[in-house]
């Protein structure tokens, strides 16, 4: 008899490939809208020198809201949706690549931690434009120029909206930096997000399976996995926070070298200044954690092949 407490792994060929896109796009959109505002506060904090503008998490949060409303945290979010294209490839090479390695190995720790990189290689690829142009316009304050470039037009509702501060964003980029702009903190984005997604996999599965033998057999396996997604990625955000902090700074401050880039953080800030925005990062990554893992384990089986279904125990 099938030991209940067995996670079962879907994979790639187990899945109607149709309501996997279908539904995938639905589920990363609302992913996206719950989880956009702490994005934001985090590249914020990440960038300000010490405390010059928000003392944390919260007291960022109130002073946006104050200033800006509930639409400025919202900033750069219609640009950072075309993020879901990069998503579905995303998910794609996951799984495909999880499909190419197990011809070679049976290690389930070995196939996420491979297909986990190059994913989020593949990914960072499509993501890393969109990420500069949608950071420059998370930076834009009110009266006040925060980051490199500061949209024309008055941020209140008069001159430029919506898309034409995105036309703004980029004719400045272009302008200062040409096309290379576009790819500012490609390396960092890669040492950033490669590590992190390579930990996540191994990570979530470790825990889920660790779960699994302490508790009941009786309880649902989404269960176990609800909790291990927060789990992993608050483990991978302690890792490659540091990595992070110079990947939007080298990003948004127009930085052209990682090292300096460091240097200088360390020198002003020290070691601490490696761990800006970790709080947010975790804050935002738990729930979202949470949402993402749910949706996307409910998902694969939504979208598991029909003569399959009533062979897994859930």
């Amino acid at each position: 008899m099938e030991d209940k407490r067995n996670i079962q792994i879907i994979e790639w060929e187990h899945l109607d490939k149709k309501k996997f896109y279908v539904f995938g796009v639905a589920m990363t959109m609302m992913i996206r809208v719950s989880v956009y505002p702490f994005t934001l506060i985090r590249t914020r904090l990440q960038v300000q020198k010490g405390k010059s503008l928000y003392h944390g998490t919260f007291d960022a949060f109130i002073k946006i809201l104050r200033a800006d409303g509930v639409t400025g945290l919202y900033r750069g979010f219609l640009v950072n949706t075309f993020t879901l294209i990069s998503g579905q490839c995303y998910v794609t090479t996951y799984e495909l690549t999880r499909k190419f390695v197990a011809d070679y190995s049976q290690s389930n720790t070995v196939k996420s931690l491979v297909a986990g990189g190059s994913a989020s290689l593949v990914a960072q690829s499509i993501t890393v434009p969109i990420d500069v142009v949608s950071q420059h316009l998370m930076m834009q304050r009110k009266g006040e120029k925060v980051g490199r470039f500061q949209v024309r037009g008055n941020l209140e509702g008069q001159g430029v909206v919506a898309f034409g501060q995105t036309k703004d964003i980029i004719r400045q980029i272009l302008r200062a930096d040409g096309l290379r702009g576009f790819y500012r903190g490609y390396v960092a984005s890669l040492l950033t997000y490669i590590p992190n997604s390579a930990v996540w996999w191994p990570f979530y599965h470790f825990y889920a399976e660790q779960l699994s033998y302490l508790c009941p057999k009786e309880c649902p396996h989404i269960v176990f996995q609800a909790i291990s997604g927060p789990l992993a990625a608050a483990t991978a955000s302690i890792l490659t926070n540091p990595m992070d902090v110079i990947r939007t700074r080298v990003q948004v401050e127009g930085k052209n070298s990682i090292i300096l880039t460091f240097r200088q953080l360390m020198a002003e800030e020290g070691p601490w200044g490696l761990m800006k925005g970790l709080s947010a990062r975790i804050i935002s990554a738990t729930p979202s954690t949470i949402v993402i893992v749910v949706g996307y384990e409910s998902l694969k089986k939504l979208s598991l092949r029909p003569e399959l279904v009533d062979s897994r125990h859930w």
